[in-house]
């Protein structure tokens, strides 16, 4: 990957300036479809995207997976469309960097299941197979900061009232 600089600036218009080495978009171009595949083939580590929310009754968990099961697979899959639609982008507004966290976030979620990422563990070395992918999830987590950083710099100070 290129240097670690900056990628992301909110502009003076209220949009975010998208400064992303053409070898980055390239890998954020390729990752919603994967995720797509492992949505279709039903791979276990996508079910960290659509946790148990009633473990101890299996009867309520099945009312909850029907009442808001699809709403939250459309909303996952309308942020990683929105994703796809703006990797090349030059300038993102606020409800497509909204997405992109959301996307981010899922990548993260389902990379760090496969890894079976811990705060303990160690980085790989580089001869090991897992090795890019641990480097990607790295990658996807430091962009997603950058992203949170410049979502909430745009926050009104004090918060609500």
């Amino acid at each position: 990957m290129a240097s670690w600089g900056r990628r992301i600036r909110r502009r003076r218009q209220g949009d975010f300036e998208l400064h992303l080495p053409p070898e980055e978009r390239e890998v954020l171009r390729s990752l919603p479809s994967q995720l797509r595949e492992l949505v279709d083939v039903n791979d276990p580590a996508v079910k960290r995207l659509f946790p148990v929310a009633h473990p101890e009754d299996p009867e309520l968990e099945a009312e909850y997976r029907e009442m808001v099961g699809d709403d939250l697979a459309a909303g996952r899959l309308g942020a990683l469309g929105i994703m796809e639609a703006t990797v090349e982008a030059e300038r993102l507004n606020e409800e497509q960097l909204t997405a992109w966290l959301t996307a981010l976030n899922d990548l993260r979620l389902v990379l760090g299941t496969q890894l079976d990422v811990t705060e303990e563990m160690a980085e790989l070395p580089d001869d090991d197979p897992a090795a890019p992918r641990q480097a990607l999830y790295h990658y996807l987590t430091w962009l997603q900061d950058q992203i949170i950083t410049e979502l909430a710099a745009a926050l009104p100070e004090g918060g609500a009232d």
